[in-house]
């Protein structure tokens, strides 16, 4: 299950613990940095950290909310989703 707290998406078991999530802290009112990605080692390359970061792009799409990314995950991520280029606020 995928939730979104305030400042990061998680994913969780169905016991609620976290399995995996990605942070992204307000740089400002509506600009976030997204700066870690964190898959648990159980679940490392099924494709959870894809499934986190679509989330979360998805979600700040939705939010009218720009991204910044300092994550080295997330920037390969992006080489590979580029429709998601326009969130960007400092474009590759």
């Amino acid at each position: 299950m995928f939730k979104v707290e305030e400042n990061r998406t998680i994913y969780l078991d169905d016991k609620g613990n976290i399995l995996g999530e990605v942070d992204y802290p307000y740089i400002s009112s509506n600009v976030v940095d997204v700066n870690h990605t964190f898959v648990d080692i159980s679940l490392r390359g099924k494709g959870i950290a894809n499934l986190l970061l679509t989330h979360a792009f998805n979600y700040f799409r939705e939010n009218n909310i720009k991204v910044k990314v300092s994550c080295s995950y997330a920037i390969k991520w992006l080489d590979n989703h580029r429709e998601y280029t326009d969130l960007m606020i400092e474009k590759k």
